[in-house]
């Protein structure tokens, strides 16, 4: 549906040194870097990408979630993130309000943004 998402924060090296370690399990790694006014981009490979950006704006906090073949992932998207500095905002787990197999974990990022990773398949 989207070709990229490209979003700013304010702390340009807390930031991308937390999507890097945070988002590692599924294969996310720098395709290409700026100037921090300018961005990094972030991909697992494939077509879509993550771009963040140095601003002094404060942004407006976004959820944004990431797609986990697996639910080991998830986990460790889950233990990556919390290293990386993230905070818990619903640890990894079942949510069937959204649908029998929605398994997923939430952390808040530096900048306060919602960051979630999803799969969507039934228990291997």
């Amino acid at each position: 549906m989207f070709d990229h998402v490209k979003f700013g924060v304010r702390d340009f090296a807390a930031s991308k040194a937390f999507y890097l370690q945070a988002l590692a399990p599924i294969g996310v790694a720098v395709v290409s870097e700026g100037e921090p006014s300018y961005g990094v981009e972030l991909s697992g490979g494939g077509d879509v990408s993550l771009c963040l950006f140095e601003t002094s704006e404060k942004p407006a906090h976004l959820h944004v979630a990431f797609v986990a073949q697996g639910r080991a992932q998830v986990d460790a998207f889950y233990r990556a993130a919390l290293a990386a500095g993230g905070k818990d905002n619903g640890p990894p787990g079942l949510r069937p309000r959204y649908h029998a197999n929605y398994y997923a974990a939430f952390v808040i990022d530096p900048d306060g943004h919602n960051i979630e990773m999803v799969c969507h398949k039934p228990e291997a």
